[in-house]
């Protein structure tokens, strides 16, 4: 409480305010980001918001959108470094370690501005001067609303607030379908909706809306590039860069696409291997009992929620997913929590 009313204080005069998100940001991450820039600018401060990199498109109509600095734009990479390093009061929302910020975590570190951490993640590292962190929270949305109610600002969402907030907590349960959509959730989302957000406008922004090239892409990727292990409970997509430009592969066309996988009878483990220029990217996922982000964290230099996590690899795409089969096979026992798989033949 003593750190929240220093906050609160820093916040009672103008300040230049920069937020900044993990590279290729979600839903969650720029909905929290544009949903406090719009509070704060409520309140008188000089917010500008810069990503890491550039976002799905089906995100572009969170109020606030127009105005935000891709760093990785080469237009406007002076000017995000400018604003950074300017910067009175820098929040960093939806991640726990600056490592997240890909190449704008250098000037992060040389800023001289005071920061603020808030994240739902697991292992946050030490990097702020205020944080306001919990796992047990389902997307930082939720946090970034509990933050504004603890600021005695509940009556500042508006419209615009709301449906930025309702976005990322929206998705980062999986549409309120995963094991942390929990009451507190139902409570924060019934009241956004009271405050304006359009649950029905916001779901078809995000999970209705679709090139044709991207359609294509799923349906390709799903009759060719999915591989079942049945024996191992595990199904796994493997895209190279080839497929992406066949299908001229924007950023956000990926998105989802591992949720297919998972989505089979039988199947446990869930990922996605995508090839890019600086190596592998990959999406885990898990059903309820299995923690994937552990996996991550000891042989893909990654991490994150228990079922859903990411993570990296820098050997070629075939390799990789030969490495992962059999890590899997390796540490099944100790994956699927001891228990003997369906189907086992070893």
């Amino acid at each position: 409480m003593q750190e929240l009313e220093s906050l609160k204080n820093r916040l009672s005069s103008p300040q230049k305010v920069v937020i900044t998100t993990h590279h290729k940001p979600d839903a969650d991450a720029l909905g929290s980001s544009l949903g406090l820039a719009n509070y704060l600018k409520k309140k008188g401060h000089d917010v500008t918001v810069v990503t890491p990199s550039d976002y799905p498109s089906f995100l572009h109509w969170m109020k606030g959108n127009d105005q935000v600095i891709n760093f990785e734009n080469p237009e406007q990479r002076e000017k995000a470094i400018k604003k950074v390093l300017e910067a009175d009061t820098l929040f960093c929302l939806d991640f726990s370690c600056l490592k997240r910020l890909h190449d704008l975590a250098s000037f992060v570190t040389k800023s001289k501005a005071f920061i603020a951490n808030i994240d739902h993640h697991q292992d946050p590292k030490d990097f702020a001067d205020f944080q306001y962190l919990s796992t047990k929270a389902a997307a930082t949305c939720e946090l970034v609303y509990e933050l504004i109610v603890a600021m005695g600002d509940q009556s500042m969402i508006d419209k615009d607030i709301a449906d930025c907030l309702y976005a990322g907590i929206m998705t980062d349960t999986g549409g309120f379908r995963h094991p942390n959509t929990t009451k507190n959730v139902h409570l924060i989302t019934a009241e956004l909706i009271g405050m304006g957000a359009d649950n029905t406008k916001i779901s078809r922004l995000i999970y209705d809306t679709n090139s044709v090239n991207r359609l294509k892409f799923i349906g390709f990727a799903i009759t060719r590039r999915l591989t079942i292990l049945e024996d191992l409970q595990t199904a796994y997509f493997a895209i190279s860069k080839k497929d992406l430009r066949k299908y001229n592969s924007q950023t956000g066309d990926t998105e989802g696409l591992v949720n297919y996988a998972l989505s089979l009878d039988g199947i446990r483990v869930a990922a996605l291997f995508t090839e890019r220029e600086d190596g592998i990217k990959i999406s885990f996922r898990s059903t309820e009992e299995i923690a994937v982000n552990k996996f991550a964290a000891d042989f893909f230099e990654g991490g994150g929620h228990k079922n859903a996590a990411g993570g990296k690899s820098n050997i070629g795409l075939k390799e990789t997913t030969e490495r992962f089969e059999h890590l899997i096979k390796e540490n099944k026992k100790t994956l699927f929590n001891q228990l003997e798989l369906i189907n086992e033949k070893n």
